[in-house]
């Protein structure tokens, strides 16, 4: 049986403030307006947690910030 443990990080929101997602009530989204280095920054952050062996499993973006769910398998 596969058991796994979860990580929580929260990112303020002035760190990505340009970094967008829009979201219709049927559930579309798409990116808008997202300068290079606001992109690069999300990549580092993804690149940092991945060589800790943490994958992504969902962002959720609100006013203040961003939080990111992480998980990864226990040996």
């Amino acid at each position: 049986m596969k058991k796994f443990e979860y990580l929580l990080t929260q990112h303020p929101a002035d760190e990505f403030r340009e970094l967008a997602f829009v979201c219709t009530n049927t559930g579309e989204c798409e990116q808008k307006r997202i300068p290079a280095d606001q992109l690069r920054l999300l990549a580092e952050m993804l690149n940092e947690e991945g060589q800790a062996g943490w994958e992504l499993v969902q962002l959720s973006f609100g006013e203040s910030g961003l939080v990111a769910f992480w998980k990864r398998e226990l040996a």
